[in-house]
This record gives structure tokens, C-alpha cells and sequence, in this order.
């Protein structure tokens, strides 16, 4: 295939370490005998078959603590991938010979161990945090070169750039139109949703008597100083003048749209706006998000888990705030479930994200039009790699082929 280079990679489920955590309690042996461990293999056969220049493998973190039979599976899916023909017993490739060199995209705080030595499963980490995204989305990334192009000297993989500072979630988001939060399972309007929320910082004043100073002080200058936003509850198109984004604005901008899309806000019970707006203020005042253990009793979900969680089980952080000043955590598609983990750091506003913030985070231009419900819009961001990491891991490699920079 000349200088093709395959992109991809096997399902994640195998993988996840959310996957692992609810698979192996229900499946026992199964899950060491599940054949997701082996959908790499069809990985192989399309490099053995036709012999790119290049690949890119992208999975979850947790391939490298993925285990069957008491071995890691990372280990083996190396070496495979370094010889993918010899490595396909029972099937008939094209290149049985072809053998590639694998590299990683990001740079060691310590010394290789030697020219000679493998890069540790570590080394293939990329954290889009440490590359100046605005999210923190940590994956296994691997590179490989034929080995061919590598003996011709033609490729020196460069590491990705890493800039010096982290960027903060505001900074790409601060420019967007606010919106209000709708009201689900009830009636839903402007006034009905001031309403809601002044009865929630109401409620919270009242009942939440464990509440800091900061925190009373906070909600109830929220709640003497509410006003809808302008735009309300926005739309698939929400017309605006300048909603350029502090990084990277070349990236995001289309002056052409006049306004943002896939940008409209979810319908949230009363109770959750309570919820919200405690975590929202929570965030603000504290500098961190809190997990169920800093709730007011009364502010605890009914869920069967809860007790477990408060106990520092699964999903003590099920009520999430992003911070304004850090990078996001992990968008990923259960964003389309609920917005519980992708609380809005603005407790005026009192909501998740929206599609269109979340696409952002992800570092989706502003032109980039998400069809279909809203619900599959947020998967589709959600699964995605975010794009100006792909066009950053492009151009290293078309630079490693001598090929024109995308």
C-alpha cells in the first residue's frame, strides 16, 4: 500500500477498567475466557494483508493492565504487532514477513533505558492534558513504522509537543452563549426555571446546615442575582456575534456560522438543580469537586449504591463539576446518559454540558454539525478521539514518512 497509513483499534469493553470492574463480579471465568481479547487480531490481519507504511493503534489505558491467564495482555499485543503476519497461525496473509517498529508519541521524564531496550508499557501513555488539550483523556497510543522505511532512515518519529501550561476548561468555553438548565418531568419556562433554582439555593440555606460560610455566602448571592440568560435554553443553532475560543482559536473559529450549533441544554429534575447547584458552588468555593461524602444527607441520591460509595466505593463522585480552571475529565459517550459527571462550572447556569461544550472540549471545530437526537450526538462526541490531537499524531507521522504535513 505504498505510504497508507491504518488508523484504529480493537473494542474497548475487554479493556475498560469501568468494563472490568462491572464484567468480572457477574461473569467470573467468563470474562477471562471473553474473545473481545482477541479482536486485535483483525488489527493484524489488515497490516499483514496489506503492508501500510504505517499504523496507529489507539485503546483505553487500561489494555495495560489487562490480564488472561495471569499474563497482560499489553505484552502480548506488542510483540504481535511488531511481526502481525507471523503472529496469525491460522490465517494466510498476503505479508507474512512485513515487521514494524513501534514508537511512542510522548517523551520520558527520565533517561531511555538504553537505545536498545523497549520503551516501558508506560512510555505509550498519551495524557492530551500534558499536550495543552483541555481535557484529560489519557489512552494507549502506538506507532508503528515499517521496518523498511526505518532501515532507509527516512523516519525519525518526533515526540508530540507539550507546552509548558495546562489549559483551563474555561478558556475554550467561556465565549459560548450561557444557558439556563430546562425542568423535566414538570412544566418548563423562563420564569418557572428562576423559580426552581431560587428554591433550591432556598433549600440548601435552609436544610443544608453543614454548609461552609463561603458556600451560604455564594448561593445566596446567586439566588438575590439570578437572571435567565438571554439565549435561554439555546438550539441546534444559537445566533451570536463572537464566540471565538481563548486556545487554539484559529482551530475553532468559522466566522461564517454566525452563531454555534448542537448547543442546547438539557431538562434536570428539581431535585438535581439542587444538586447542581451545590456541586457548581461547591467547585467554585472549595477548588475541587465534591464526592458523596461532602453532600447534606438530604442531598443523597436514592441508589442502592450509595451507602457503598460514601464508604469510598464505586461512584463516590457520581455529581461532578468540571472545574473553570483545569482540563475537563474524560468526555466519553455516557455524557448521553445523564449529565451528572459533566456539571457546568457556572452555578448561575445550574446544568451539564451541552453538546456543543463537549464537542469543544474534545477540540471539535465550531463547523463540525452533530445530526441525529441529541442523545447520539453526545455519543458520538463521546467515542471520539478529539480531533486536534489526531491532526497533531498526523502530522509527527507524515513528518516520520517524509510525506506533505496534513
Amino acid at each position: 500500500m505504498g505510504d497508507a497509513v491504518l488508523v484504529g483499534g480493537p473494542p474497548c469493553q475487554a479493556y475498560s477498567l469501568v468494563g472490568r470492574s462491572r464484567m468480572k463480579p457477574v461473569q467470573g471465568a467468563e470474562f477471562e475466557a471473553d474473545q473481545r481479547h482477541f479482536l486485535y487480531r483483525e488489527y493484524l490481519k489488515i497490516l499483514a494483508d496489506h503492508s501500510p507504511a504505517a499504523f496507529v493503534f489507539e485503546n483505553v489505558k487500561g489494555m495495560l493492565s489487562s490480564t488472561r491467564d495471569g499474563a497482560r495482555v499489553f505484552g502480548q499485543i506488542r510483540k504481535d504487532l511488531c511481526f502481525p503476519g507471523k503472529a496469525l497461525n491460522d490465517y494466510q496473509p498476503r505479508h507474512r514477513n512485513v515487521e514494524y517498529q513501534l514508537f511512542p508519541l510522548v517523551t520520558s521524564d527520565s533517561p531511555m533505558d538504553g537505545e536498545e531496550d523497549e520503551p516501558p508499557a508506560e512510555r505509550f501513555v498519551v495524557r492530551t492534558e500534558q499536550l495543552g488539550l483541555p481535557q484529560a483523556r489519557h489512552r494507549v497510543i502506538i506507532v508503528g513504522i515499517r521496518s523498511d522505511c526505518v532501515a532507509r532512515g527516512e523516519s525519525v518519529l518526533s515526540p508530540l509537543p507539550a507546552p509548558s501550561e495546562h489549559t483551563a476548561l474555561i478558556d475554550v468555553l467561556r465565549e459560548l452563549p450561557a444557558l439556563r438548565s430546562g425542568l423535566s418531568r414538570t412544566k418548563d419556562s423562563d420564569d418557572l426555571w428562576e423559580n426552581a433554582v431560587r428554591t433550591s439555593a432556598n433549600n440548601l440555606l435552609n436544610e443544608a446546615g453543614t454548609l461552609s460560610s463561603p458556600m451560604r455566602e455564594e448561593i445566596t448571592r446567586i439566588r438575590d442575582q439570578l437572571q435567565v440568560p438571554s439565549s435561554s435554553r439555546g438550539g441546534r443553532f444559537v445566533p451570536a456575534e463572537d464566540v471565538s475560543s481563548q486556545y487554539e482559536p484559529s482551530w475553532y473559529a468559522d466566522t461564517n456560522i454566525g452563531g454555534v450549533l448542537n448547543h442546547e441544554s438539557r431538562g434536570h429534575m428539581p431535585d438535581d438543580l439542587t444538586r447542581y447547584l451545590f456541586v457548581s458552588v461547591f467547585g467554585l468555593v472549595e477548588g475541587r469537586s465534591p464526592t458523596l461524602a461532602d453532600f447534606p444527607s438530604n442531598l443523597l441520591p436514592d441508589h442502592f449504591n450509595v451507602r457503598s460509595a460514601l464508604r469510598g466505593g464505586l461512584f463516590s463522585d457520581r455529581f461532578r463539576v468540571q472545574l473553570a480552571d483545569r482540563p475537563s475529565k474524560t468526555i466519553t459517550s455516557h455524557i448521553s446518559k445523564d449529565g451528572h459527571y459533566y456539571i457546568h462550572p457556572d452555578p448561575r447556569q445550574c446544568r451539564s454540558l451541552t453538546v456543543r461544550e463537549a464537542a469543544r472540549l474534545q477540540t471539535f471545530p465550531d463547523n463540525y454539525f452533530f445530526e441525529g437526537p441529541r442523545t447520539k450526538q453526545y455519543v458520538q462526541v463521546g467515542n471520539a478521539v478529539p480531533p486536534l490531537l489526531a491532526r497533531q499524531i498526523a502530522s509527527v507521522v507524515a513528518d516520520a514518512l517524509g510525506l506533505a504535513q496534513p
